[in-house]
C-alpha cells in the first residue's frame, strides 16, 4: 500500500488514541457497534485505485447490457417475484480482495458484487472518527468525484428521501435491534431522519402501507429502503406481519428486492476481467475441475459468508442437491500487505456505488475496507487477533 503514510500513521499510534477514534464513534451514534473496529485506515496508492476503478469500469460494462435482466431472470427465486421493478439497482457495492499479481504488484480480485445497500452511512462516521482521532496526512480521501463529507450525505438524502418528507420514508429490517448492522441504521437516521421499522411493525390498508409513530399516529409509507436480506426473512416463519413483499403496493423501492438477486455471486460467470477470477455455475458441470482445491463453492444466495465451503473435494461437490444456487469460484490469495506492528494484515476493499434514477450508468461515491489475519475476511476468523475488522480506504488523491 502507500509506504510513506504507512510509516507515517504507524509511528504516531498509540492504543490511547485508538480508544478514544472507538469512544467518538460510539458516542457520536449513541451507540457502540457490534463489530470490531480496525486499529488504521486502509491508505490506497493511485495505482491501485486505478486498477479499481478500471475493475469497477469493467464490471459495470455487464450490468449496463441491455440484455442484463434477460440473463439475469433465472436469479429470481420462486415466490419471491417483487412487483414495480425499475429499471436498475440505485445501490450498488463490489468488494475486491488485494492481491499480488505475477510480478510481485498489487491486483484487485473482485470477490462478489452486490445490489444492495450497504454501510453508506456508517462508513462516513468511521472516515470521520480516524480523522479526529489520528494525524491522518493530507492528500487523502475516501470519496469519489469531488465529494466530501457533506456532499456525500447530500447525495443520499437525494436518493432516499427525494421530494417526499422523510417521516415517509423508512428503513425496513427484520428486528433491526438485534442487526450488527444497526449502528448504520442510527446514523441514516441521524443524517437524514430515516426511521428504521421492523417489517413485523409494517400495516397494510388495501395497496396502502403506514407504520404506527410513538403516540399511535398512523404514519404512510411512500418509500422503503430495503434492508431485509432474504434468506434470513424466509427462516422467520415466527414471525408475524401484514406486509408481504409479493403483494402490490403503493410504496416506491429504494433498492428494488429483485436486485438482491439479480446483481449477486449470479453475475460473476457473466463477467471476463482480469480482475475477476474464474466462476462457474454449477449445475453447468458434471464433473469438478481437476484442480478443486483451487476453488471454492459458494451458495448464490447466503450472506456475510454463510455456507461457504473453502477446503473443497469431490464429495463436498456430490453432496449438493440444488446445484443450480452453487457457483464454483477460483481462489483468490489475499496479500498480507498492511503492516501492522505485529503481522502483517490483508484486506478487502468494497467499493460503494450509487446508480441515480436516469443515469446511464453507477458513480463510485464512497468505500469500505475490511482487515484480516485469518483464513478468510470476518468476525469470526479473526478472534483474539489485532488491527483486524471494520476500516475505510484512504484514497491517494
Amino acid at each position: 500500500m502507500h509506504s510513506a503514510a504507512r510509516k507515517h500513521f504507524n509511528s504516531q499510534f498509540t492504543s490511547e488514541k485508538y480508544e478514544a477514534f472507538k469512544e467518538y464513534v460510539a458516542k457520536s451514534a449513541n451507540y457502540a457497534p457490534t463489530f470490531r473496529l480496525g486499529e488504521t485506515p486502509i491508505f490506497v496508492p493511485s495505482s491501485l485505485r486505478d486498477q479499481l476503478l478500471e475493475a469497477c469500469e469493467e464490471i459495470t460494462d455487464v450490468l449496463c447490457q441491455p440484455n442484463f435482466k434477460e440473463l439475469s431472470k433465472d436469479a429470481i427465486l420462486k415466490g419471491q417475484v417483487v412487483p414495480n421493478e425499475d429499471d436498475h439497482t440505485i445501490f450498488l457495492q463490489m468488494d475486491f480482495g488485494i492481491c499480488k499479481d505475477k510480478d510481485g504488484g498489487l491486483i484487485p480480485q473482485l470477490i462478489e458484487v452486490q445490489g444492495f445497500p450497504s454501510l453508506y452511512f456508517f462508513q462516513e462516521l468511521l472516515t470521520e472518527g480516524y480523522r479526529e482521532s489520528f494525524d491522518i496526512p493530507d492528500g487523502f480521501t475516501s470519496y469519489f468525484g469531488g465529494l466530501d463529507s457533506d456532499s456525500y450525505i447530500e447525495i443520499l438524502r437525494k436518493n432516499i428521501v427525494g421530494s417526499s418528507q422523510k417521516e415517509n420514508v423508512i428503513l425496513l429490517e427484520v428486528e433491526p435491534e438485534k442487526q450488527n448492522t444497526r449502528i448504520d441504521f442510527i446514523c441514516a437516521e441521524q443524517k437524514i431522519g430515516v426511521k428504521t421499522i421492523c417489517i413485523s411493525k409494517l400495516k397494510k390498508e388495501g395497496k396502502d402501507v403506514y407504520y404506527l409513530d410513538d403516540n399511535g399516529k398512523k404514519i404512510g409509507v411512500e418509500k422503503i429502503l430495503n434492508r431485509v436480506i432474504f434468506d434470513e426473512l424466509m427462516n422467520r416463519e415466527d414471525l408475524k406481519r401484514d406486509f408481504y413483499f409479493s403483494q402490490e403496493a403503493n410504496v416506491e423501492w429504494i433498492g428494488h428486492p429483485h436486485w438482491f438477486f439479480r446483481i449477486s455471486k449470479h453475475t460473476l460467470p457473466l463477467i471476463k476481467s482480469k480482475y475477476n477470477p474464474e466462476s462457474i455455475f454449477l449445475k453447468d458441470i458434471d464433473r469438478a475441475p481437476l484442480d478443486i482445491e483451487n476453488y471454492v463453492l459458494k451458495p448464490l444466495y447466503s450472506f456475510a459468508g454463510s455456507g461457504v465451503i473453502i477446503n473443497l473435494n469431490q464429495y463436498d461437490i456430490d453432496a449438493i442437491k440444488d446445484r443450480e444456487n452453487y457457483i464454483l469460484q477460483r481462489k483468490v490469495e489475499y496479500a498480507p500487505v498492511i503492516q501492522t506492528p505485529s503481522e502483517p494484515a490483508k484486506c478487502e476493499i468494497r467499493m460503494l456505488m450509487i446508480w441515480e434514477k436516469g443515469a446511464a450508468r453507477p458513480r463510485i461515491i464512497n468505500n469500505l475496507a475490511r482487515l484480516s489475519k485469518g483464513e478468510m475476511i470476518g468476525v469470526k476468523y479473526n478472534k483474539n487477533k489485532d488491527w483486524v475488522g471494520a476500516s475505510v480506504g484512504l484514497f491517494e488523491k
